[in-house]
């Protein structure tokens, strides 16, 4: 049987082998996993090392991140950080920490990541163009810090990658073609950057896109790529504060989920396609500040979602289609600074959920339609700078949100409505320039939230209600140029926070109440070109924040309050063409902000005060002409080195020029009739004046010869100025005499000289003369 003692030897030997083979198998697999449990539970550690010593050096470290330690095994459970259930980090999301480091993480260490935040952290340095060995990132943020360079072109290998936000950053260059690799990407986000150059038209392949971003980045230049109109599922396109031009691509109305259109402040040029009629999802469109032409396209009516159409600052002409009525969910309309025409369509009136209309700036005609009191949702009603016709519908009144009504500068004429005073929430209302009639109906001033009031330059008559002081809330009260009579309430003083007060050319009349005191908010006040009478009110001194007073052309009487010194902020003094008297205030001299003064065409007396030399400030003008004044030019007037005006005509001043020879910044001098002498300074002014400038002074040099002028004086060592002048004169006179007298004396002497030698010669005994004595004495000094 040797051979089945064989086979069974064989089969012992193979089932021994067999198992021996199995026991080392297991052995081996053991090995085997727990070499490879030990390799993954290291793979951790490794990201952990990575992130702790790329936030290490950050200040935040310490706050932020206190749970972040270099000893952990895993970084699983720190702050910002999230892991798989391997252990592998999945997520890092940090923002708005000040981190303050480059972005110098090693990314390929990271290859389960799926999400990378790092915003608002103020990090700085490039994107690490390793990003792209993250290939599970599905979600990068990296907006709002300090990275600079260019994007990496790498980021075009992430095939799962979603989301790209790279916004509010200073990266330069190109935005890379190969982000079109990115077939997932639904969001790119890019603007507030520094890109330049063409947006890449093969992102039109990105047929998931939903929002495109790349707005205010001034560089970018060139044409919308008409493949954009190819992103199928794009809803928001934002281009704006670029050099994108040319015209919008008529593909973009293949965009039937585009929502958001933003493409303003570029070099758009062409029309408004009638084609983006078909982007029927489209809630806002944005294309103000171009350069945008022809006319509003009939088709917008089209846009039932519409919200918001801006379309200010362009070139657009023709009328505003009838058709937009049919957008019954716009709420802002500001289609300002064109050149459009026609009327206001009667349509608009259908808007019941419009808040804004704004149609300033163009050349729209006719009157304003009725039934805009159907959109009880205004708020803003701005019609100003066109040639609107007729009268103010009454009808207005019934808007009760209405917050701002702007009108100004049309051809609009009657009253003002009575029932505008029924818009309790109207804020500003500004009717200027028109040719409105009537007097002001009180309503308005009960309004309690009436901020503005303006209605310059109409003609608006009757007296100022006494009701002016209920409207406690007026800011800006400016009525100038009307014919308003009467005089000025008491009652403006209930105006607390008045800050602007214009009732300039009107005929008011009567004293300027004390309680404009109480007005201690004001700034401005100008009452010029009035017949008010009285002295200024001392209670103007409580005005500490004023800055304009002006009240020239009136009849005010009395003296200039000396108190005016106390108004620090005053900039300028206007109190011409009234009859105020006495003498300049030295209090002026405090006004230490003043920049003009104009006191002219008063009667005031008395000599110019040292004091305003001190008004280092006094830049614009100072204007004394046509007073009394009288005396010389102080020498303190030497340091307004600032003044670029300055007027002393028809005055009685007197003495020399010296004083204005360092004011090199004038540019006006009138300094006629009055009582000047002497030479005139040697500047470039003073030889650029015109006799008329110079006139009426009989002791001034005058006549613009060089020899006029004190330097050219000096080198003729003529006299310098008026004491110079005399004791010259005096001199000469005296010196004329002494000559005189000396030939005198000459011809006596030798007179008498002849005549007695000739005696002596004759022998003569007859009884000398009267001049023997003098000839003796003559001769005896010889």
């Amino acid at each position: 049987m040797p051979s089945s003692r064989q086979n069974l030897l064989l089969l012992s030997s193979s089932s021994s082998s067999s198992s021996s083979s199995s026991v080392s198998f297991f052995i081996l697999n053991t090995l085997f996993s727990t070499l490879l449990f030990t390799s993954y539970a290291a793979i951790p550690n490794h990201e952990a090392s990575v992130l702790f010593s790329w936030l290490h050096p950050s200040p935040s470290i310490s706050s932020s991140f206190s749970n972040w330690n270099n000893l952990d095994s895993t970084p699983c459970k720190w702050t910002s950080i999230t892991c798989s259930s391997q252990g592998f980090v999945t997520e890092i999301n940090i923002q708005s920490v000040p981190l303050q480091i480059p972005f110098s993480l090693n990314l390929s260490s990271f290859q389960s990541l799926r999400k990378l935040v790092i915003s608002d952290a103020n990090i700085t340095g490039t994107i690490p163009v390793d990003i792209g060995d993250c290939v599970s990132l599905q979600f990068i943020d990296l907006s709002s810090n300090s990275l600079v360079g260019t994007i990496p072109a790498s980021i075009g290998k992430l095939q799962n990658l979603e989301d790209l936000i790279l916004n509010s950053n200073q990266l330069t260059g190109r935005i890379p073609v190969e982000i079109s690799n990115c077939i997932r990407l639904k969001n790119l986000l890019l603007f507030d950057n520094r890109l330049a150059g063409y947006i890449p038209p093969e992102l039109g392949k990105l047929s998931s896109l939903k929002v495109l971003r790349a707005g205010g980045n001034k560089d970018i230049i060139g044409k919308i790529p008409d493949e954009l109109g190819d992103c199928s599922n794009l809803a928001v396109l934002g281009l704006a504060d670029t050099r994108i031009s040319g015209s919008l691509p008529v593909s973009l109305g293949k965009l039937s989920k585009l929502q958001s259109l933003s493409i303003y402040t570029t070099m758009l040029s062409g029309e408004i396609p009638p084609d983006l009629g078909n982007c029927s999802e489209l809630v806002d469109l944005f294309l103000y500040e171009n350069r945008l032409s022809g006319s509003i396209p009939l088709e917008i009516g089209k846009l039932h979602k519409l919200e918001q159409l801006l379309l200010w600052q362009n070139s657009l002409v023709g009328a505003i289609p009838e058709e937009i009525g049919n957008c019954t969910s716009l709420k802002m309309i500001d289609i300002s600074l064109n050149s459009l025409s026609g009327t206001i369509p009667v349509s608009i009136g259908d808007l019941f959920q419009l808040e804004e209309f704004m149609i300033s700036d163009n050349n729209f005609s006719g009157s304003i339609p009725s039934n805009l009191s159907n959109a009880t949702s205004l708020m803003q009603l701005q019609l100003d700078t066109n040639q609107i016709s007729g009268l103010i519908p009454p009808e207005l009144g019934s808007l009760p949100k209405l917050t701002v009504f702007f009108a100004w500068q049309n051809q609009l004429e009657g009253s003002i409505p009575s029932t505008l005073a029924s818009c309790s929430n109207l804020q500003a209302l500004d009717l200027s320039h028109n040719s409105l009639t009537g007097s002001i109906p009180p309503g308005l001033f009960q309004l309690r939230n009436l901020t503005k009031l303006l209605l310059i330059s109409n003609d608006i008559s009757g007296a100022l209600p006494p009701e002016i002081g209920n409207c406690s809330s007026l800011v800006r009260l400016r009525l100038g140029n009307n014919r308003i009579a009467g005089t000025i309430p008491k009652e403006i003083g209930g105006l607390g926070i008045l800050n602007f007060l214009d009732l300039s050319s009107n005929r008011l009349s009567g004293p300027v109440p004390d309680e404009i005191g109480n007005c201690t908010e004001l700034q401005m006040i100008d009452l010029s070109n009035n017949t008010l009478q009285g002295p200024l009110p001392n209670s103007l001194s409580s005005l500490t924040g004023l800055q304009v007073l002006e009240a020239s052309t009136n009849q005010f009487t009395g003296q200039i309050p000396a108190s005016l010194g106390r108004l620090v902020s005053l900039n300028k003094l206007i109190l011409s063409r009234n009859s105020f008297s006495g003498s300049i205030p030295l209090s002026l001299g405090l006004s230490s902000s003043l920049q003009l003064l104009d006191l002219s065409s008063n009667g005031l007396t008395g000599s110019i005060p040292m004091e305003l030399g001190r008004i280092e400030t006094l830049e614009i003008a100072l204007n004394l002409s046509s007073n009394g004044l009288t005396g010389p030019i102080p020498p303190q007037l030497s340091a307004l080195t600032r003044l670029s005006i300055l007027d002393l005509s028809h005055n009685k001043l007197e003495g020399h020029l010296s004083p204005l020879a360092g004011l090199d910044n004038l540019v006006s001098l009138n300094i006629s009739y009055n009582n000047f002498t002497g030479y005139l300074p040697d500047n470039k002014l003073f030889r650029q004046l015109s006799p008329t400038d110079l006139a009426g002074n009989q002791g001034l040099c005058s006549s613009i010869r060089d020899s006029c002028f004190l330097k050219d004086v000096d080198r003729a060592g003529l006299p310098r100025n008026e004491n110079d002048l005399r004791r010259s004169r005096k001199l000469k006179l005296a010196l004329a005499l002494l000559i005189t007298l000396t030939v005198a004396m000459v011809i006596m002497g030798t007179i008498a000289i002849i005549r007695a030698r000739r005696t002596i010669r004759d022998d003569d005994d007859s009884e000398l003369g009267d001049s023997w004595p003098m000839a003796i004495s003559l001769h005896s000094r010889n």
